[in-house]
């Protein structure tokens, strides 16, 4: 059986994204836009519009269509902000957020993970103005301040570096907690310190090296 991705595309909008209240036109233009087949790993590919989350390898997943729009319409990233990703995965959000700001930059822990997005978003196109790198988030380090900050897995706890690549007035999406309890948060660099706005509960891989640590019981 053929599949139609683009009507698949669609109606992944019109029933699962927008009914969660995403309404934001840019968002959904995005979502539309944007091929989310083409980052899908081969053996799940026929999956790719449907409502789960999807493995990509390394113990590393795909989000729901649902919370990427959830998780793009918070961000609320103009044409000429400069937005830095952590954690690339598959490269869809990373278009994603390429069609909305002026500039990404992505951080991806699996170099094989940013060589694989790097080569699908030039292969569409969709690659001028992103830029992809493998490097730890716990060790790699910016003087450069961003607009805005995506974060794709799960943390126990904010890490405070993150916060730091803020600019004034700038925002960070994040799932803090630990599992199944997780909260996914935006976090705005005010004047007055950070601003922590809970968005809703989800349940996130974490981000190498924001796991918890075991605790034991003697």
């Amino acid at each position: 059986m053929t599949i139609d991705y683009a009507k698949a595309r669609e109606t992944m909008v019109e029933q699962q994204v927008r009914p969660w209240d995403v309404l934001d036109a840019r968002v959904l233009d995005a979502l539309v836009m944007v091929p989310r087949d083409a980052f899908v790993p081969s053996a799940h590919r026929a999956l790719a519009y449907a409502d789960a989350a999807l493995p990509l390898g390394h113990g590393e997943s795909m989000m729901k269509p649902v919370v990427e729009g959830r998780v793009l319409q918070a961000l609320d990233v103009q044409a000429g902000e400069d937005v830095l990703e952590i954690g690339t995965g598959s490269g869809f959000l990373t278009a994603c957020l390429g069609r909305l700001a002026r500039e990404v930059h992505s951080i991806e822990l699996h170099a094989e993970f940013a060589d694989a997005a790097r080569a699908r978003l030039d292969t569409m196109g969709l690659g001028g103005n992103v830029r992809i790198e493998a490097a730890d988030a716990f060790s790699w380090d910016t003087d450069r301040r961003y607009d805005a900050i995506c974060v794709t897995g799960a943390v126990e706890a904010i890490p405070p570096r993150f916060l730091q690549w803020l600019r004034p007035g700038g925002r960070l999406f994040v799932v803090r907690g630990v599992a199944p309890a997780m909260e996914a948060v935006l976090v705005r660099n005010d004047v007055n310190g950070p601003g922590i706005e809970s968005l809703f509960e989800t349940d996130l891989n974490y981000l190498a090296g924001a796991a918890p640590v075991a605790k034991f019981d003697f």
